[in-house]
């Protein structure tokens, strides 16, 4: 059986609205090749068709909404899963919206069941206060991610994972974890899309996030340098990859074989 690449999307696909022409010459090669491939990201922003609009409008080829999963379908199916009750909060865009939905999940303001925090990048003090409400009279946390930091073209921003810890700070309430580097998010994506572990290899740039879900699960992995880390952090940060390379041109594809 030949692997499935599982790429991630932000410091390996691209940074923020920049291409990284490497990852796709890669994408380009695995189309040619016949390797299949799919993208499982920590983002939570983008539904399936916006992700896909994003890379085409970058000069990507090759990309259609069905090739993604993210963290806000997985903490839907998530909660759906382990807790009870149908009427859900949310801070976030676009791509949380679609998850809960296409869960069953009654989107109300109205004495929630649960709280959702994903990414959104026009939240304000005021906004984060009024969803707080709904944390502090009960309703239950569930952040989609950890991400401390994002890469951007110019440097970092805060990552919804510190957005989260807010709101569990705030809340004393802890949310579940769901994205990588926790293996919730790899199984929900392997179901979803019928594979096994032993037959795909992660793909990212987030020694924290997507070697460390590898690592964590027994899957083999692929770090690249053009995110958030360098191999210099391998030590510090304790994870280490099975293969590393500079960008996506130095993927062997025997890995794959």
């Amino acid at each position: 059986v030949m692997k499935t690449v599982v790429l991630d999307l932000d410091g390996t696909m691209y940074r923020n609205t920049q291409i990284i022409e490497s990852a796709k010459h890669f994408v380009d090669l695995c189309h040619e090749k016949g390797v299949p491939y799919i993208f499982l990201t920590n983002n939570s922003m983008r539904t399936r068709k916006e992700n896909a609009e994003h890379m085409i409008g970058m000069g990507y080829e090759h990309i259609t909404p069905d090739l993604f999963f993210n963290s806000a379908m997985a903490s839907a199916k998530y909660a759906r899963r382990h807790f009870d009750g149908n009427k859900a909060s949310y801070v976030g865009k676009n791509g949380m919206k679609e998850a809960l939905t296409e869960e069953g999940f009654e989107i109300t303001e109205n004495d929630p069941d649960f709280l959702f925090i994903g990414l959104d990048k026009e939240m304000t003090y005021r906004t984060y206060s009024e969803k707080l409400v709904h944390a502090l009279r009960g309703a239950k946390l569930i952040g989609t991610n950890d991400d401390r930091i994002l890469a951007r073209e110019d440097g970092f921003e805060v990552g919804n994972g510190s957005v989260v810890k807010l709101f569990e700070y705030a809340s004393s309430q802890e949310s579940p974890k769901i994205a990588k580097p926790n293996a919730p998010i790899l199984e929900l994506c392997l179901e979803h899309f019928g594979l096994d572990k032993e037959n795909i290899i992660l793909v990212g740039d987030n020694l924290e996030t997507d070697i460390a879900l590898g690592y964590n699960t027994g899957v083999e992995t692929f770090f690249v340098e053009t995110g958030v880390h360098k191999r210099e952090d391998i030590p510090r940060i304790g994870t280490v990859p099975d293969h590393i390379g500079r960008n996506l041109s130095e993927f062997d594809w025997h890995w794959v074989e």
